[in-house]
């Protein structure tokens, strides 16, 4: 009980060098960027580095249990958790890879994203607080106060966005009046199948299957995520065809 009252005993540090091989890619040996997990065994890697090397195999880098026979990229998701942890634990490497998006973005000429943008915007210091002068309870509510209208008005507009197509590929179905929408490219298959469903006034939106170059897409794959790996050469709109859910035995 003396232990528990003794804050030195609690404290434990840990270098770096001895966490490395849990936060680092197999693949590149680098320190993990959008990190993303095989779900069949939960192994953990840069979301570009697994996306390239499932490309041509269906097995686990570091495992070698087969993903899936045909569609490995169907059983991979974002691991913002662990994402989360190496960007707390790697001083400067938050800020060192939002740097290299937005360099990437302005070399093509192109607007950067509204989510690296939020990403930049969060890593800032306030003025006040680098100078040593803590903002004080009162000013800092007011701010967020002002702020807040900005923002539930926002509705992800400032995302970067995918314009879809969204066609009925059953006769059991019918179309949508409005086939042609525009989103922010961090919406999930699952939001489309939600929107069908509704808009189709289907009792449940698990009745639904979601595909791209006739493949069945994974609820929780992002449409940038569909877009990079299964519409990255070809011109907007993205495709997509639902129809019922069909069983696979």
């Amino acid at each position: 009980m003396a232990a528990l009252g003794n804050p030195d005993m609690l404290t434990r540090k840990i270098k770096l060098w001895d966490i490395n091989a849990h936060i680092t890619c197999r693949l590149c040996e680098g320190y993990l960027i959008d990190a993303t997990t095989v779900t069949e065994c939960l192994h953990t890697f840069c979301r570009s580095c697994l996306v390239k090397y499932l490309e041509e195999n269906n097995t686990c880098p570091t495992c070698r249990i087969v993903i899936h026979q045909s569609h490995p990229l169907q059983y991979i998701g974002h691991d913002r958790t662990m994402q989360d942890i190496v960007y707390k634990l790697v001083p400067g490497l938050q800020e060192a890879e939002m740097k290299k998006q937005r360099d990437f973005y302005q070399k093509l000429g192109m607007e950067v994203p509204g989510d690296i943008k939020g990403e930049l915007c969060n890593m800032k210091t306030p003025l006040d607080q680098r100078n040593g002068d803590a903002k004080s309870e009162e000013t800092t509510n007011k701010e967020a106060g002002e702020e807040k209208p900005e923002e539930d008005n926002d509705y992800h507009r400032s995302d970067e966005q995918v314009s879809i197509c969204l066609e009925c590929n059953s006769s059991k179905l019918r179309g949508l009046k409005r086939k042609w929408i525009r989103c922010s490219a961090q919406a999930t298959v699952l939001h489309l199948k939600k929107f069908i469903a509704k808009k189709l006034n289907l009792t449940s939106f698990n009745e639904l299957d979601i595909l791209c170059n006739e493949e069945i897409l994974g609820k929780d794959h992002t449409l940038k995520f569909v877009v990079v790996t299964r519409w990255r050469f070809k011109k907007s709109p993205l495709l997509l065809h639902y129809r019922p859910k069909m069983d696979l035995l």
